[in-house]
């Protein structure tokens, strides 16, 4: 969403660096390795704590608050796995 609204370099560059830990993630995870989990909740609670402070910054729901909000669905859905 970065790039292509304001041609930012930098919004394309930590959305690869972030897909891609939370693609190798999914591979972990698939198999069977613990720590494919935990590297996802580590990831998403990044982008988590990013996007609360771009949308605190900017006060636009678009994209931050969206992905906030996805950040957040997909922690609690991580979270009660990873203390079973």
């Amino acid at each position: 969403m970065g790039y292509t609204q304001a041609k930012s370099k930098a919004s394309l560059i930590s959305g690869g660096i972030s897909g891609a830990l939370l693609l190798f993630a999914a591979i972990l995870q698939l198999a069977g390795s613990p720590i494919g989990l935990t590297l996802a909740a580590i990831v998403s609670a990044a982008l988590v704590v990013v996007f609360a402070i771009r949308l605190t910054k900017t006060r636009k729901f678009m994209p931050a608050g969206l992905m906030l909000i996805a950040g957040l669905a997909t922690l609690g859905a991580i979270l009660p796995s990873l203390f079973i």
